[in-house]
């Protein structure tokens, strides 16, 4: 979806079995050190920018970690939190908005900020919950965002490829495709976003086996949603064979897997006049010969040896 056109791409994700997942996995005792990292990254961020937000959205990002961090800022003032489905456990401590990431119910030029961390990731139509973003936003509004990269849990993709190929003859989708940095930033520019930037952090968690990881994933509510997985039951001789193909390839010295997350940062402000233009071609007062000092060589003419 763009400015006056809405275009539909490849459903890539399960958005039903994911919303199932979460929920249950909000059930059981998560694992949040993902979300604490990214909510503490986010709060230093905005911390570095001098000024007060007077309406905030936070997108869908799972649990409380970054609406917490907000309320402490001091800079925010109202929050507002958007999910699929409320949150368990009585009323929420905020307003609360029941919403799809890629239908947000909002009127443009509403917030003052919007932020999203391990939602994002999940969404078929990236360019599109983009643009209904920025449109969200008042002028001279801030988006920031966190999402896994593609770069995320590489060595249990590239074990299960191994495993399988080996096992069964042939390989089937069980780790999400994710968009790499230079694909985002050109989505942020695409979608009508200023100033956009983005950046990684990578991080390596490591576990006592494999199958330690694989039960983080399921307190995430972050296994397979691809909508093209394969439906038959694993078998036990594959992830047997995976996890001996894990240990060796990825352990170290005393014995323990490493399990690489990799965090897509990106930002972007709504247009507005008061932002930093690029300056017009040709309208440079100073020419770069003088500000470095030499002298200019114009065309066809030699440089002196």
């Amino acid at each position: 979806m763009t400015d006056g056109l809405i275009t539909h791409g490849p459903l890539i994700f399960d958005r039903r079995l994911l919303r199932g997942r979460r929920q249950r996995a909000a059930a059981m005792e998560s694992a949040t050190f993902l979300l604490d990292r990214i909510a503490a990254d986010l709060g230093d961020r905005l911390a570095a920018v001098l000024r007060r937000f007077d309406f905030a959205l936070d997108l869908c990002t799972p649990g409380d970690a970054v609406r917490l961090v907000l309320r402490d800022l001091g800079s925010v003032a109202t929050i507002v939190a958007a999910d699929v489905a409320p949150p368990g456990g009585g009323a929420p401590a905020w307003p609360f908005v029941v919403a799809d990431e890629e239908a947000l119910p909002f009127a443009d030029a509403t917030f003052d900020l919007v932020v999203s961390a391990l939602a994002l990731q999940f969404v078929n139509d990236l360019p599109g919950t983009l643009v209904q973003i920025r449109r969200a936003l008042r002028p001279d509004g801030l988006f920031l965002a966190a999402l896994i990269g593609g770069e995320t849990l590489t060595e249990l993709r590239q074990s299960f490829a191994a495993a399988e190929s080996e096992a069964e003859g042939g390989i089937s989708p069980r780790v999400a495709p994710f968009a790499d940095l230079r694909d985002l930033g050109a989505l942020l520019q695409r979608a009508g976003f200023a100033l956009p930037v983005t950046d990684i952090d990578r991080v390596i968690v490591r576990y006592d086996s494999v199958f330690e990881l694989m039960h983080d994933l399921r307190r995430m509510g972050a296994t397979n949603p691809l909508i093209d997985r394969r439906r038959m039951p694993l078998r036990c001789t594959t992830l047997m064979r995976m996890a001996e193909i894990y240990g060796k390839r990825f352990s170290d010295a005393d014995g323990r897997v490493r399990a690489t997350f990799e965090i897509m940062w990106l930002s972007g402000w709504a247009p507005h006049s008061s932002q930093q233009q690029p300056l017009r071609p040709g309208s440079a007062k100073a020419r770069l010969a003088d500000a470095l000092g030499t002298r200019e060589i114009s065309t066809g003419e030699k440089a002196e040896s």
